[in-house]
C-alpha cells in the first residue's frame, strides 16, 4: 500500500540530523518514505503506513499551529509513537502543555515515561526503577512541582540516603545542613531547572519545599504533601520502611533507584530490593521499571547501560537487575518480573499481614 502526506513545513526538523526521525519511523512501523517535491510517499503494509500516516499528518498539523520541536524532542516522540499504538503524536506533544512545570514544558519522551507519569498521577505511591539517565528523579520533581503550583499539595519533601558512592570523603566543613546538601545536589539541581532561583530559595526558607536525608523523617507525618525518596537502592530495609510509613493524609510519594548502582557496605541488602519483594501485590502500589531504550541523556549512556548490563550478565553480578520493556507496569505490581532478576533477592519471602 502506498499514502502520500503532503509537507510544505518543517521537512528538515521532521527528518532530523541524518536523517534519523525518517529512519526510526521507517524501522519502528516497517515502512519506506520517499520525498517527493512536497510530499512524503509512505510505503508498506496497509496497518503500518496507515499508523505512519497518521503520525505524519499529526506532526503537519502541529507545526502550522506553530509547534517548535527543540533538538531531538520528535526523535523521543516518534520512538514512543511506534512503540505505543494507543498514543497519538498530538496526545503526546500536548500532554506536556496540560501540566505546569513552572518555566518548563515536558512531555514523557519515551513509553516507560509515559507509564510513569500516568501512574504518578492515579497512584498514591509509586516506585520508578531502572538505571541512570531515564528521566525517574527528573519526572519525579517536575510532577511534584506541577502539584503544589496547582495547589493540590502544600509542600514538597525530597529526601535521600547520605550515602557517599565508593569513595570516603571524611569530615566535611559547615553546619548540619551543609554537610548533607552536597549529597542531595541531584534534587536541588532538578528544582532549580523546573523554577527560578530565587522562588526556589523563597520556597525553601518558608519550607515549602524540604530537602533533608532520611535520618531527618523518623517520628514525623506527612500530610498535604509531595514525598519523593531519591537513590532508593541505597537505604537499608529499616529506612524504606520508615520513609514509607511517613506518608499521611492528601499526599503522594515516590520512590526512585537503580538496583545496579548500590553503594552500600558490603552485607547489607538494599531496602529497594526488599520493598520490591515485600510490597507487590499491594493495592494502590505502582511499579514502573525503566531499561536502556529510556535514557534521555547522551547518546552514549545508552550503549554504557547496555554493556554494562551485558557484563554483568556474563559474570553473573548478584545485583543485577535484567528488565525487559515487556515486564514494566504502571497498575500492578512486579508479578512479571523473575524472582532471579531482582538483586540479592531471598529465596522465599514470609506473608506480611496488611493492616
Amino acid at each position: 500500500m502506498k499514502v502520500s502526506v503532503q509537507i510544505t513545513r518543517g521537512i528538515e526538523s521532521l527528518f532530523g540530523t541524518r536523517d534519523e526521525n525518517i529512519r526510526l519511523l521507517e524501522n519502528g512501523l516497517h515502512v519506506t518514505a520517499s520525498l517527493r517535491n512536497d510530499s512524503l510517499e509512505i510505503e508498506g503494509d496497509e496497518p503500518n503506513v496507515i499508523r505512519a500516516a497518521s503520525i505524519l499528518e499529526d506532526y503537519v498539523a502541529l507545526v502550522k499551529e506553530g509547534q517548535v520541536f527543540a533538538n531531538g524532542d520528535l526523535n523521543s516522540y516518534l520512538r514512543v509513537v511506534t512503540q505505543d499504538e494507543e498514543v497519538t503524536l498530538r496526545s503526546l506533544v500536548h500532554s506536556g502543555r496540560q501540566r505546569n512545570f513552572g518555566k518548563k514544558t515536558l512531555a514523557p519522551k519515551t513509553v516507560n515515561q509515559r507509564r510513569y507519569v500516568e501512574a504518578i498521577e492515579r497512584h498514591d505511591l509509586v516506585f520508578g526503577i531502572g538505571p541512570a539517565g531515564t528521566g525517574k528523579t527528573y519526572l519525579a520533581v517536575a510532577m511534584a512541582v506541577s502539584a503544589l503550583l496547582g495547589k493540590r499539595v502544600s509542600r514538597i519533601v525530597l529526601t535521600r540516603p547520605a550515602v557517599e558512592a565508593g569513595e570516603r570523603l571524611g569530615f566535611l566543613p559547615g553546619n548540619l545542613q551543609e554537610k548533607v546538601d552536597p549529597y542531595l545536589r541531584p534534587l536541588y539541581d532538578a528544582l532549580y531547572d523546573m523554577l527560578e532561583a530565587d522562588k526556589v530559595e523563597k520556597l525553601l526558607e518558608r519550607s515549602v519545599i524540604e530537602v533533608a536525608p532520611i535520618a531527618f523523617m523518623r517520628g514525623r507525618t506527612l500530610n498535604d504533601s509531595f514525598i519523593i525518596l531519591d537513590e532508593a537502592q541505597n537505604s537499608t530495609a529499616e529506612q524504606m520502611k520508615m520513609v514509607l510509613t511517613r506518608q499521611g493524609f492528601n499526599s503522594k510519594m515516590v520512590v526512585t533507584g537503580d538496583l545496579t548502582q548500590i553503594d552500600l557496605p558490603g552485607g547489607k541488602r538494599s531496602g529497594l530490593t526488599n520493598a520490591v519483594d515485600v510490597l507487590r501485590g499491594v493495592e494502590g502500589i505502582s511499579f514502573t521499571y525503566f531499561d536502556e531504550r529510556d535514557v534521555v541523556r547522551h547518546a552514549l549512556v545508552q550503549r554504557i547501560v547496555k554493556a554494562y548490563e551485558r557484563y554483568q550478565q556474563l559474570t553473573g553480578d548478584g545485583r543485577q537487575l535484567a528488565l525487559k520493556l515487556g515486564e514494566s507496569s504502571s497498575d500492578t505490581a512486579v508479578e512479571s518480573v523473575p524472582a532471579e532478576t531482582l538483586a540479592a533477592a531471598p529465596s522465599s519471602v514470609p506473608e506480611i499481614p496488611l493492616a
